[in-house]
C-alpha cells in the first residue's frame, strides 16, 4: 500500500473513542489559543482584507465568522478565520515542522463541522487527526529537499484531512482528497524569491485552507488525485510519516507562543526578559542564533505589522526596552517610536557555529547585553512554550486575556469556558460564543492597527 493511502486509511478509519485524554485536553487548549490568536490579528490588513474577500468572493453561507456575528459559505469562513488566526505570528507551532498547523486545521475543522453538525468526539478526533497529517507530512521532508518553510505547503494535506474525516469518506476518496489537496495546495514563494515575510502572503495558510477542503467534497464527488505523493523516499522520509499512527499524536508535540513574532526571535526575546533591568540604558545588545534565522527579513525599520514580526533587530529592541509584554501582541505605535528604532540600528545579529545544526529541533540563541554594568550572558535552548518548557493551563488562558483586548470579560470569559469545557458543553456552545451577543462588540482598534 502506498504511503499516501496508508495515510489515507488512518484519518479514515482510526476510532474516535481512542484518542487518549491527554490529547483530548491538549485540543481544547490549542482552540483557546488559536482563537485568541484570531482576536489578536482581526483589525490586521490581513483579516480585515479576507474577512471581506471571503463574503465577496465566496458568498454568505450559515457558518460563522469569527467574532463578527456575520456568516460565509465553509471555505469563505474557513479562509477568513484562518488569516486572522495567522495574522500576527502568535499561533502554535510545531518544532519538527518548522510551522504553523493550527491555523489552518482548527478553522477548517470548525467550518466543516458546523456544516455537517459533527458530534464532540468527531469534531476531537478530526482535530488530531488533521494535525497529525500536517505535521507528519510537513516533518518527514528531509532538510536538503525542503525549498520553503511557508506552512502553505503542507497545511493543506491537515485540512483535507479534516474535511475527509467530518464528511465520512472511505479510504479510497480521503486517499484522493489528500492527492488532490497536495497536488493543487499553494506553492508560497521559495528561496531565492523575494522575502516574502513583510507582506500580507506571509505563510500562505488561508489558500492551502481552502485547497484542502475543497479538495474532500470534490473527492467525494469522484474526483482524483495523485497517489504517489509520498513515495520518493528522497524527499519524504515514510518512516517520519507513518511511524506510531495512532499512538503518537503530534499535536501534543505543538509549542504555543507567548510573543507575536517569529518563532526564531523567542529565545532571544527569554533572554533578554532575563537579564532586562527597566530604566538602564542600553549600551549594546548582541544576538547569536541558528544560521536559518539569519534568512528572516530582519527589518531594522519595518514598515508594518508583518515586517516587525520577522525582525531580530526590531522585536529584540522592544523587548529590551518596554519588555515582552509589548509583544503581547505589537503594537503598531512601536513601529514609529524612535526609541526602538535607535536601538534596533544598534543591535548585533550573528549565526552561532554551536547552533548550525539545532534547526529545526530547536530554535537557541545567546544574547549578551551592556546596561551599564559590563556585559552580561544568557543561553536559551528551550523558550518558553516548548514542549520542553511549556505555558501551563493558567499561562495559556492568561495569555488569552492579554492578546483578546479587543473583546470585553465576559465574552473572553464565554469563550474561555466554552473551549476548556469542550466535551462536556459541545460544538454549538463553542460555535455561539464566536459571535457576539446583542450587547457585545468587538472594539474598533482599526484606525491603529493599520497605522
Amino acid at each position: 500500500m502506498q504511503p499516501l493511502t496508508q495515510l489515507a486509511e488512518f484519518v479514515a478509519a482510526f476510532p474516535a473513542d481512542e484518542l487518549p485524554p491527554s490529547t483530548r485536553e491538549m485540543i481544547s487548549r490549542l482552540m483557546l489559543d488559536l482563537i485568541g490568536a484570531t482576536a489578536a490579528g482581526f483589525h490586521s490588513p490581513l483579516a480585515t482584507a479576507a474577512r471581506s474577500s471571503a463574503l465577496n468572493a465566496y458568498g454568505r453561507g450559515n457558518i460563522c465568522v469569527w467574532l463578527t456575528g456575520q456568516t460565509s459559505s465553509i471555505v469563505g469562513a474557513a479562509m477568513a478565520n484562518s488569516a486572522a488566526a495567522s495574522a500576527l505570528d502568535i499561533d502554535d507551532g510545531h518544532r519538527g515542522a518548522a510551522g504553523h498547523a493550527g491555523a489552518g486545521v482548527i478553522p477548517a475543522v470548525l467550518a466543516v463541522a458546523e456544516a455537517v453538525g459533527a458530534s464532540n468526539s468527531e469534531v476531537l478526533i478530526a482535530t488530531a487527526l488533521g494535525y497529525d497529517v500536517a505535521l507528519r507530512v510537513a516533518a518527514c521532508r528531509p532538510a536538503a529537499s525542503v525549498d520553503t518553510y511557508a506552512s502553505g505547503r503542507w497545511v493543506n494535506y491537515g485540512a483535507a484531512a479534516v474535511a475527509a474525516r467530518l464528511l465520512k469518506l472511505d479510504t479510497n476518496q480521503t486517499a484522493h482528497a489528500l492527492g488532490i489537496a497536495g497536488g493543487e495546495g499553494p506553492i508560497v514563494f521559495t528561496m531565492p524569491s523575494p522575502k516574502f515575510e513583510g507582506s500580507t502572503i506571509k505563510e500562505g495558510i488561508p489558500p492551502a485552507v481552502v485547497a484542502g477542503i475543497t479538495a474532500a467534497y470534490r473527492a467525494r464527488e469522484g474526483a482524483t488525485g495523485p497517489l504517489d505523493l509520498f513515495d520518493d523516499e528522497t524527499r519524504f522520509d515514510q518512516d517520519i510519516l507513518l511511524r506510531d499512527l495512532g499512538t503518537s499524536w503530534e499535536l501534543e508535540n505543538c509549542y504555543l507562543k507567548p510573543y507575536a513574532c517569529c518563532r526564531y526571535i523567542h529565545a532571544a526575546i527569554d533572554a533578554i526578559s532575563a537579564m532586562r533591568r527597566p530604566g538602564q540604558a542600553i549600551k549594546s545588545l548582541r544576538i547569536d542564533t541558528f544560521p536559518q534565522a539569519m534568512k528572516l527579513a530582519n527589518e531594522r525599520q519595518p514598515a508594518n505589522l508583518e515586517g516587525a514580526q520577522y525582525s531580530f533587530y526590531f522585536s529584540c529592541a522592544l523587548a529590551a526596552l518596554f519588555g515582552a509584554d509589548a509583544l503581547q501582541p505589537i503594537d503598531p505605535k512601536w513601529l514609529k517610536d524612535e526609541r526602538v528604532l535607535e536601538l534596533a540600528r544598534r543591535v548585533e545579529l550573528a549565526p552561532a557555529a554551536e547552533f548550525s545544526k539545532s534547526f529545526p529541533i530547536g530554535t537557541p540563541a545567546r544574547v549578551v547585553i551592556d546596561q551599564g554594568k559590563g556585559p552580561e550572558e544568557t543561553v536559551v535552548l528551550h523558550p518558553l512554550g516548548d514542549v520542553a518548557n511549556p505555558l501551563s493551563k493558567d499561562q495559556i488562558v492568561q495569555k488569552f486575556k492579554n492578546i483578546t483586548k479587543i473583546l470585553d470579560a465576559d465574552w473572553q470569559l464565554r469563550i474561555i469556558s466554552a473551549t476548556l469545557e469542550f466535551e462536556k458543553l459541545g460544538l454549538a456552545s463553542l460555535i455561539a460564543s464566536l459571535s457576539p451577543t446583542a450587547s457585545e462588540e468587538v472594539a474598533d482598534i482599526s484606525a491603529t492597527a493599520v497605522a
